[in-house]
């Protein structure tokens, strides 16, 4: 099949717009916050892990604001904001509750 004939199909329509490759392009920002649940709490940015935490819930309800609901985003930013919460959860956990004090005996 050619590129033109995808184009012309309902979901080759969907594949060539922004309502696709936005929340494509935009995964990678949850997977990253995935791969990084291994590693040490240390290295967490809890600012920062609010600001995803905050701009994953703010989106979640654009993407259904908008017209037609974008599903792929919804589920992009539900899948962020899960990673982050856990990775919120591992920074208070090490730096409020003494998670940082054990890690230290472990290292001596």
């Amino acid at each position: 099949m050619e590129a033109s004939g995808l184009h012309n199909t309902p979901h080759g329509e969907y594949v060539f717009t922004t309502h696709f490759w936005g929340p494509v392009s935009n995964f990678g920002i949850p997977i990253a916050a995935i791969a990084d649940l291994k590693k040490d709490p240390e290295l967490i940015s809890g600012p920062m892990t609010l600001a995803l935490t905050l701009y994953s819930f703010v989106f979640m309800r654009y993407a259904l604001a908008v017209t037609p609901k974008n599903y792929l985003l919804f589920g992009c930013h539900v899948v962020n904001s899960s990673a982050q919460l856990g990775q919120g959860y591992r920074w208070l956990m090490h730096h409020y509750y003494g998670g940082s004090s054990a890690s230290a005996e472990v290292k001596k």
